[in-house]
């Protein structure tokens, strides 16, 4: 008899804590710095990416997983031929990821594909959620159901310090980071709708402009699920995350909240010093 496996690229930031309590299966991103590969999470870690850009002034880029690499990822994993496997991806306005995964799926079968339309631990929240579902007794059927409605509820932003590694990866102008930068700005990038934007700029130090982000994300209180947070962040001063995580606590009677660290997709583009607060509204 099979059973049912969650699986999810390495974009969904989980913790190897989470990972190993949800015995969720996690296929890594390829990561490219200078003229070698590594695998994201494996054998390179989000401070040795923030390290390569201090060094060389150069982003590494990441590599969306192709079709023969998603087939050989649901083998490893499967071990019997009647597992179901239900594999989250990042979402696909980000990445060739999905499509990739989804035509794996189509080859090999009993496998279902879920385009996270998120980055992140917004990602992770479907994983955590999937898994738990299974773990009480849940079918395939009734899981993605829950998936499906759940998917535009989740609220994931981030906070940056700067606009420097957006410029290094081409996604903000040198004008536009020279300009953010010397007036103090700290852009709020939300994902909506599958991609990610500007939302909202603060201006002022950046430990005070994390908690009013934080306070301006759960102001409507009413509409949040209370299952869990999490503050996901690259390179911080851990005073700064205890501070946020704290504030969260005290704000909202969440029954976790989760510290994470970003991976790859996000460390790469956002820099140190980003943090975010991710959680669910009611769906």
């Amino acid at each position: 008899m099979g059973k049912i496996i969650i699986a999810s690229d390495s974009s969904s930031d989980l913790s190897p804590e989470l990972i190993a309590r949800y015995d969720v299966k996690i296929m890594p991103y390829t990561v490219i710095m200078g003229e070698k590969s590594y695998k994201d999470g494996i054998d390179v870690t989000p401070d040795d990416l923030l390290s390569f850009v201090a060094k060389t002034g150069k982003l590494p880029k990441t590599a969306a997983v192709n079709t023969a690499e998603a087939e050989d990822f649901i083998n490893s994993i499967r071990t019997n031929p009647d597992d179901e496997i239900i594999f989250f991806t990042l979402s696909s306005k980000m990445s060739g990821t999905y499509q990739y995964a989804a035509l794996a799926a189509q080859n090999l079968g009993k496998v279902y594909t879920v385009d996270s339309q998120n980055l992140s631990t917004g990602v992770g929240h479907l994983v955590v959620k999937a898994a738990e579902m299974r773990d009480n007794g849940s079918g395939v059927e009734e899981i993605l159901d829950v998936i499906n409605r759940m998917i535009p509820n989740v609220r994931a932003s981030f906070v940056l310090d700067d606009l420097e590694h957006m410029r290094k990866g081409g996604r903000c102008s040198s004008v536009a980071a020279f300009g953010a930068n010397l007036l103090k700005i700290k852009p709020m990038i939300a994902v909506r709708d599958g991609e990610m934007g500007v939302a909202k700029k603060y201006r002022g130090q950046l430990c005070e402009v994390l908690k009013q982000y934080t306070l301006d994300l759960l102001e409507n209180k009413d509409n949040i699920d209370l299952d869990r947070c999490f503050v996901t962040h690259t390179r911080m001063d851990p005073e700064w995350v205890a501070d946020i995580i704290e504030l969260v606590k005290a704000t909202l009677p969440f029954k976790e909240v989760i510290e994470t660290t970003a991976g790859a997709t996000i460390s790469v583009h956002a820099g140190p010093n980003c943090l975010g607060v991710l959680f669910v509204e009611k769906y």
